[in-house]
């Protein structure tokens, strides 16, 4: 086995992005299907309006796919990045400073990994096996 195999910086960040975008696209789905009463009623918790919770939902579903595919990945992230900071804000900040005491982990490691691996994503985009490759918005 060719040791440049396991040294691809390309297929790491195809993982990510396959890991990121893929998992993520499991939530917007979620909202299509069943609707985004939850986020509306949040929002109106807050005194924002509802229609806002639309915006997570394409967020979530436009965002994973065109970081799925590598397509403007580093917009995309952007996108799912800032959508995971008011996700935090509006539904876990009670408990950001929190364990799971039935887990043991930290109570919104599952937010935090999508907002840090769209992180990378933002500083790295999409890596040779993208659909865009090589410009400032890939």
């Amino acid at each position: 086995m060719d040791k440049d195999f396991l040294r691809n910086n390309d297929l790491g960040l195809l993982l990510l992005r396959l890991m990121v975008g893929g998992l993520m696209l499991f939530h917007g789905v979620h909202k299509l299907i069943y609707g985004v009463a939850g986020i509306e009623g949040m929002l109106a918790g807050i005194g924002l309006p509802g229609f806002l919770a639309y915006f997570s939902l394409a967020a979530e579903l436009a965002a994973s796919i065109l970081i799925v595919l590598g397509a403007w990945t580093r917009v995309a992230a952007v996108v799912m990045a800032g959508n995971m900071v008011v996700a935090i804000l509006m539904a876990h900040l009670p408990v950001i400073f929190s364990v799971d005491p039935a887990t043991g982990g930290w109570a919104i490691e599952l937010p935090m990994l999508y907002l840090l691996g769209a992180a990378v994503l933002c500083l790295t985009g999409g890596g040779k096996y993208a659909l865009t490759k090589g410009h400032v918005t890939d």
